[in-house]
């Protein structure tokens, strides 16, 4: 099915000529947000693994992750290339020796040609970035930086701690490094409704970002969330709501923009509701299907900056 959007592994295949798999990466590391800095409660929706595998707390270096990782992707997809994905909680927040270990390690085993960081923007700094930007001239090097929406309301009731301005100081310090920036978005967000869902898309559509990643809000066991959905305080989206969300949502962003993810993948051991998050393809393929029943396609809405004001 051909994608009506411009999609991550299309991208990759154009830059490298083969298909590249990330391998995921837990690098032992923590984010302001749960050490007590700004919070020890973390994100409503982030358990104690933030996102991750854990496998640095059990003693699996980074190096071996991502040996383990090649011998799957190998197996699976007969893969040979591949990027470096620090995904669980904050990977810059942290000293630049450290994080130049971190990446050393990853990118030093065979068939690597870039990485992926995950992070906040308000834990990135210029000798942070001048140092990210310096594995620019041998590798693919993406920042992706955790928005979740552009109301600073909404930042306010999931326990984000950082701004709405936060995000976009940190793109500004980040552009023009070669460094490509991807922001994180979630649907379903408590007290968000459809038009502010689309009004993040508006304000991401003339922004200095690359790519973006679009998950959908669902309930992890042991979450802040978790207490909220079973005293009935949180009602997660139907599967039709999302997928149509994630149409609108595509149709106000410009073609420029790479789509890294449309719907998220929650282990199945943590996942209480919605149940339908954990079918992945079939939420998936609904959203091709509703993006070719509508004749529609990435961009198809989006209105340049400059024409708005015309």
């Amino acid at each position: 099915m051909e994608k009506r959007y411009s999609d991550y592994n299309t991208y990759l295949r154009q830059l490298f000529g083969r298909r590249v798999q990330k391998i995921s990466i837990d690098a032992g590391l923590s984010c302001p947000n749960r050490d007590g800095f700004l919070s020890s409660k973390g994100c409503i929706y982030c358990n104690s693994k933030g996102s991750g595998t854990g496998l640095f707390a059990k003693g699996v270096s980074i190096k071996d992750q991502v040996k383990a990782g090649k011998i799957g992707m190998i197996k699976k997809y007969k893969a040979k290339k591949f990027l470096a994905y620090f995904q669980s909680f904050t990977n810059t927040y942290t000293s630049c020796d450290h994080m130049r270990q971190m990446f050393d390690q990853a990118l030093s085993c065979e068939g690597m040609v870039g990485m992926a960081i995950g992070t906040r923007p308000d834990c990135i700094d210029v000798q942070k970035l001048d140092l990210i930007a310096s594995y620019t001239k041998e590798y693919l090097v993406w920042l992706e930086y955790g928005l979740q929406s552009a109301h600073d309301e909404t930042l306010k009731a999931i326990n984000r701690g950082h701004s709405v301005t936060d995000f976009f100081k940190a793109l500004e310090l980040t552009s023009g490094r070669g460094i490509n920036m991807c922001a994180h978005v979630i649907l379903g967000l408590p007290g968000e409704d459809k038009n502010m869902m689309l009004e993040t898309a508006r304000i991401l559509a003339d922004s200095l970002i690359n790519g973006v990643k679009i998950h959908l809000l669902y309930v992890i066991k042991g979450t802040f969330l978790d207490g909220m959905w079973k005293k009935g305080d949180y009602i997660p989206m139907e599967q039709t709501d999302y997928v149509n969300r994630v149409c609108d949502f595509l149709e106000l962003l410009p073609k420029r923009i790479i789509i890294q993810r449309i719907t998220g993948d929650p282990h199945s051991t943590e996942l209480q509701a919605p149940l339908w998050a954990g079918q992945y393809r079939e939420t998936f393929n609904r959203i091709q299907t509703c993006l070719e029943q509508r004749n529609s396609f990435q961009g198809k809405k989006y209105i340049k900056k400059e024409d708005k004001k015309s």
